[in-house]
C-alpha cells in the first residue's frame, strides 16, 4: 500500500490507497466493515485491474461482533459450451491460459457482493449501493495513475495478451505500454457500475448487464452463455477451522486452499519451534507446507464433489499424526516446480467488532485478457486450472467450479 490512511471508526487495509479511502469514507459516514469492504473490492477492482476485476471471484468471510463467522462463497462455475471434447476439437491438450478459451467461467465476485451487501444490512448496515459503489464508478470514468505493478506486469506478459479481444484498446493506450503514472481510464466500466448502482447488483446476471455481456462473450467464443449468468448465485457455507494455541482460526473451504493455510499453521504450531532466527523455524514451516501441499493436492475441488471429510483432516489426532511424520533434521523431496501467482486481499474492521476478510482474484496477471467492450468487464482465467483429463480431480464439466 502506497500509504497509510486513519480512521478512528475503524480499520481498513487494500493494495491501494485508493481503495483504502473508498472504504474508510463509508466507515467515517456510520457504515459497518462489511459495507466498507464493499466499497473497497468495487474500487480495488477499478484502480488494481491487473489482479482482479469484476470478470473474477470473490470469497468472503464475516465475523459479527458475536464471534459467529460466516462464509461467502463467489466461485463461478464452467460455462454449459466449456467440455472436454470441444477443447479436443481444436487440437488442445491443455485449457490455453489466455484469450477467450480461457474466459471459460462465470464471474462470480459481484453475486458475493450482492450476498455481502445482504449481510451487511443484518447487522444494520444502511448506506445505499450507489454510494458504495460512487468511488469506483468516479476512479472509471476520470482515470487513475498507473501503479508500478501494473506497468511492470503489462511489459512482462504484453506478447501473450495483446492479441485478447478488448485488451490493447483498455490497457495499451496508442498500442504502448503504459508509463508509471499515466492516467487510464475505463469508461464502460464506469457506465456498468452505475447502472448496477440502479438497478441492483443482480442485473449483472439477469438483467441488461447480463444481457451485454452475453454478447460480448457469445461474439468472442467464449464458452459461457446467457444461460450460464442466469443460473449462477453466489452461496454461503460453513467456513473451515482448527483450534490453536492463539486461538481458533477460519478459513475458506474447498475449492479454495484455505484448507492448506489451516494444514500449515496447525502442523508447525505441533513442532514447538520457539525462535523465528533459528534454522529450524524455516525448516519446519517449508515442511508443514509441504505437508499441507499433498492433502490439498489429493482433496481440493468443488465443494459439491468433495469426497473427504474435511473436519476429520483437521482433528488433533489427523494433525499430530502428520506433524509426527515431518523430520526436522531432513526435507523431503518436492519434485513439483514452483508455481507463480497472486490476487488482491482486503480487509476491514469497525468499531462494533465485526470484520471482514476477503479475496477478490482473477488468477493470472489481467486474467484472460479479454476485456467485453459493452461493459468494460475484463474476465478472469480461473477455469485453465481445470484438466482435460476426465480422471483428474479438477475436470473440465460444464457446471464445475475450479480450483482456486
Amino acid at each position: 500500500m502506497h500509504e497509510s490512511i486513519h480512521c478512528g471508526r475503524g480499520v481498513v487495509a487494500a493494495p491501494h490507497s485508493l481503495a483504502v479511502a473508498a472504504g474508510r469514507q463509508i466507515l467515517a459516514e456510520g457504515g459497518n466493515a462489511v459495507e466498507a469492504a464493499l466499497a473497497a473490492a468495487a474500487a480495488i477492482a477499478v484502480v488494481y485491474p491487473h489482479m482482479n476485476h469484476l470478470g473474477g471471484d470473490g470469497f468472503w468471510l464475516i465475523r459479527d461482533p458475536s464471534g459467529r463467522v460466516r462464509y461467502i462463497e463467489a466461485c463461478g462455475f464452467a460455462g454449459e459450451h466449456a467440455t472436454v471434447s470441444a477443447y479436443r476439437a481444436k487440437g488442445y491438450d491443455a485449457i490455453p491460459a489466455r484469450g477467450p478459451l480461457a474466459a471459460l467461467t462465470v464471474p462470480g465476485a459481484v453475486g458475493g457482493w450482492a450476498l455481502a451487501l445482504e449481510a451487511a444490512k443484518a447487522v444494520g448496515g444502511r448506506i445505499p449501493l450507489a454510494e458504495l459503489l460512487a468511488p469506483a464508478i468516479g476512479h472509471a470514468r476520470a482515470g487513475v495513475p498507473v501503479t508500478r505493478s501494473q506497468a511492470a506486469l503489462t511489459a512482462q506478459k504484453r506478447a501473450e495478451l495483446e492479441d485478447a479481444p478488448g485488451f490493447a484498446a483498455t490497457f495499451l493506450p496508442g498500442g504502448k505500454v503504459p508509463e508509471v503514472g499515466q492516467v487510464l481510464s475505463n469508461p464502460r466500466l464506469g457506465d456498468t457500475l452505475e447502472h448496477l448502482s440502479r438497478a441492483g447488483l443482480d442485473d449483472f446476471y439477469r438483467g441488461d448487464i447480463a444481457r451485454e455481456l452475453a454478447a460480448d462473450l457469445e461474439r468472442i467464443e467464449s464458452p459461457v452463455t446467457r444461460r450460464d449468468l442466469e443460473r449462477y448465485k453466489a452461496v454461503t457455507r460453513a467456513p473451515l477451522s482448527v483450534k490453536t494455541a492463539q486461538g481458533t482460526l477460519y478459513n475458506a473451504p474447498p475449492p479454495t486452499q484455505g484448507l492448506a493455510s489451516l494444514l500449515i499453521l496447525a502442523l508447525f504450531e505441533r513442532l514447538n519451534v520457539k525462535r523465528a532466527e533459528d534454522f529450524a523455524y524455516v525448516h519446519g514451516l517449508v515442511e508443514a507446507t509441504k505437508r499441507a501441499f499433498l492433502v490439498r493436492d489429493k482433496v481440493v475441488c468443488d465443494f459439491d464433489h468433495l469426497k473427504h471429510d474435511l473436519a476429520a483432516l483437521l482433528s488433533p489426532a489427523a494433525l499430530d499424526a502428520d506433524a509426527g511424520r515431518i523430520d526436522m533434521r531432513r526435507a523431503l523431496p518436492w519434485p513439483q516446480p514452483a508455481a507463480q501467482g497472486d490476487t488482491i486481499w482486503l480487509g476491514a474492521t469497525d468499531s462494533s467488532g465485526l470484520s471482514v476478510s476477503y479475496i477478490q482474484s482473477i488468477f493470472f496477471e489481467f486474467g484472460s485478457g479479454c476485456v467485453l467492450p459493452s461493459t468494460g468487464v475484463l474476465m478472469q482465467n480461473r477455469g485453465a486450472s481445470f484438466s482435460l483429463d476426465a480422471n483428474a480431480l479438477n475436470p473440465l464439466v460444464p457446471g464445475r467450479r475450479p480450483f482456486h
